[in-house]
């Protein structure tokens, strides 16, 4: 089942490959859940979902709280006249100003489906920016929010960095780690999940903590591109390579297949 939000980096395409490295347990911890589509798409007893962009965790837990109530509210905002420029604009600056969790987290999907390319994006000051995307009639993904929620019920959603959120892992865990990808180049870093990025010292950190872990037994599997610095810093996990189409840029000549890894500590 696909995610109902658009996400890059999103891992649908890649639920097979992540699944066939991916260690049996009893709770999965992923630590940037993002769209959440390896969660959808595997069988574990239970599910420890985080992620440090609080809008995204918001809205996943105003879904499983809420099911099919807070669903048929979203659809209220897929109408043709919400469908115009000046119409998303004023429904991200509401979404920028407002203290209503609820309606924050609707209009949350909404520019997610009504924003270019999907695309989550923050300036400095933590106000989303990503600009209205010209849709004929965005999708409402009714199937796949009925079936998220479904899903929800194993889950515990949590608003947390990856550190705090690996800390919590005890031995019978899995920890699929899909961190904001290290840049192929000066330019590549296009986008921010939220308001502050991810540096190289958090990367280091991050295959630091999974090879901490993984001395005590606790499974951890990372993506990333393939980079001579990824390489090296997931020394001594077990690597697999694979090839991804990449589909963010705007110029569709550039939506080439980029090189990735799966590190398994």
């Amino acid at each position: 089942m696909k995610p109902f939000l658009k996400w890059a980096g999103g891992k649908y395409r890649l639920v097979p490959s992540i699944k066939n490295l991916l260690p049996a347990g009893k709770r999965l911890i992923e630590p940037f859940v993002g769209s959440g589509a390896l969660f959808l798409n595997t069988q574990y007893e239970e599910y420890l979902l985080c992620d440090a962009n609080k809008d995204l965790i918001t809205l996943y837990q105003t879904l499983q709280q809420e099911g099919h109530s807070f669903i048929d509210y979203c659809r209220s905002f897929f109408t043709d006249e919400n469908n115009v420029p000046e119409r998303f604009y004023e429904l991200r600056n509401l979404f920028n100003m407002t203290k209503d969790l609820r309606l924050k987290s609707a209009i949350f999907l909404y520019l997610n489906r009504h924003g270019y390319n999907g695309l989550c994006r923050y300036n400095n000051k933590g106000l989303f920016n990503a600009p209205f995307g010209r849709y004929k009639k965005p999708y409402f993904p009714l199937r796949e929010l009925r079936h998220f929620y479904e899903k929800s019920w194993s889950a515990r959603f949590y608003i947390a960095d990856f550190q705090d959120s690996m800390r919590q892992a005890i031995p019978g865990d899995v920890i699929y780690c899909d961190p904001p990808y290290v840049p192929l180049s000066s330019t590549a870093n296009f986008t921010s999940y939220q308001s502050r990025g991810f540096n190289q010292q958090q990367q280091m950190l991050l295959a630091t903590l999974a090879k901490e872990l993984a001395q005590r037994g606790i499974p951890v599997l990372i993506s990333n591109h393939e980079t001579e610095f990824t390489v090296k810093a997931y020394t001594p996990a077990q690597l697999a390579y694979l090839e991804v189409q990449r589909n963010i840029s705007c110029n569709s000549k550039n939506r080439t297949k980029a090189k990735e890894i799966l590190a398994l500590f």
